[in-house]
């Protein structure tokens, strides 16, 4: 018990002591040790990783799970130590609907044909969605929060006794200036002296180790920045392997709608599905582990129709009297010759077929404006 009062006292002494130390380097009343300018950039350097983490940390997991009543229910799982049940992602729950809604139609039905095909896409993108979701968590989310709630924490713990360590040895500091303007006066505070003097260099003992375990510490963030690189490229690659899926699923389904909907219209101009990807990048993209194809660009290469389309005159052609439609222009488009029309996107123009035509081309019009337009920059209207 008398060990325990002492040992209270004796701490609540140091509290006090570093409280009187702290208050009067704020007022400007006592003198602070100051760190080298390499310790304050490791700690700048250290302060700024944490921030950045925790804000890629959570914009991710909004990117990966948007709604936050959800994020938060996974938290609570989380600390908990519990597993997280599995949930349908909203891919899979749309694909559920259409293929009632499909059944409930009649999947004999063009309207249930379709929508059959369409969800069961929905439920493939799902499962795309699904598997990159776990691949992020796992490969980048996780590393994160083991540096926030691991390494950080370590750090900020090693940073407060530093600090402690740093307002003993600048209190014993001012009680030896004291002592030493004492002894000046009188001889009687020689002991006084010598004490305060044993209670630096242990004071500064102290901190000099402190400081080198938090310096080694400090030192480590540069290798954190290099798992978290790594880290970093896997999620890159787990995404690039996400699109990627979704863009081929989604080719395949517009081939299967293309081929239905000449079965449906036949009356009615119909693109073809294989060239109405988007238009390519200018510069190729970096090679990954996973890559989405990328479209030869249209309208560059030699046209197949050459012969019959270099000997029409467009200002004698005119619209069929059936077959003329509406299109959105999804792209900008530059006109490589006289021959063809420039686009914008979002404008609306109309759009027809002449027979011996590339069916990768369409006849577009825009007031008196005439010229040929790749059907991969339209959206097909009425």
């Amino acid at each position: 018990m008398d060990f325990n009062m002492k040992k209270l006292a004796s701490d609540a002494g140091v509290f006090f002591s570093r409280a009187v130390q702290f208050t009067e380097e704020k007022l400007g009343q006592a003198e602070k040790t100051e760190l080298d300018a390499h310790f304050e950039n490791l700690l700048a350097k250290a302060d700024c990783t944490k921030n950045w983490t925790e804000k890629i940390l959570h914009q991710t997991e909004v990117l990966l799970q948007p709604n936050p009543s959800v994020r938060v229910e996974e938290f609570l799982y989380e600390k908990l130590d519990r597993k997280v049940p599995s949930r349908v992602t909203n891919g899979e729950l749309l694909a559920q609907y259409m293929v009632e809604a499909a059944n409930d139609f009649g999947p004999g039905t063009p309207y249930g044909k379709t929508l059959l095909k369409v969800g069961e896409t929905q439920k493939r993108l799902g499962g795309a969605e699904r598997d990159f979701m776990h691949s992020a968590s796992i490969n980048f989310l996780n590393p994160l929060r083991n540096f926030l709630e691991g390494d950080w924490r370590t750090i900020s713990k090693e940073r407060r006794i530093l600090e402690n360590r740093r307002l003993d040895l600048d209190a014993c500091k001012a009680r030896l200036k004291k002592a030493k303007a004492a002894e000046a006066k009188a001889s009687l505070w020689s002991d006084e002296v010598e004490k305060a003097e044993h209670e630096l260099r242990v004071a500064q003992t102290d901190f000099d180790r402190q400081a080198e375990v938090t310096r080694l510490l400090l030192e480590g963030i540069s290798s954190t920045h290099v798992n978290h690189l790594r880290c970093l490229h896997e999620f890159v690659e787990s995404q690039t392997t996400y699109y990627a899926q979704g863009y081929q699923y989604m080719l395949d389904l517009q081939k299967q709608l293309g081929s239905s909907r000449g079965e449906m219209f036949p009356g009615t101009f119909v693109g073809n599905a294989e060239s109405t990807s988007p238009p390519p990048a200018t510069t190729s993209p970096p090679t990954v582990a996973a890559t989405i194809p990328v479209v030869p660009t249209v309208g560059r290469a030699p046209n197949p129709a050459t012969a019959v389309e270099g000997a029409l005159n467009l200002n004698d052609v005119k619209p069929p009297a059936s077959g003329t439609r509406k299109a959105r222009v999804l792209y900008d488009y530059e006109a490589a010759d006289s021959s063809e029309l420039a686009l914008l996107a979002d404008e609306m123009i109309t759009v027809y077929s002449l027979p011996g035509m590339d069916p990768d081309w369409l006849i577009g019009e825009r007031g008196n404006q005439k010229g040929k337009v790749p059907v991969t920059y339209l959206e097909l209207l009425s």
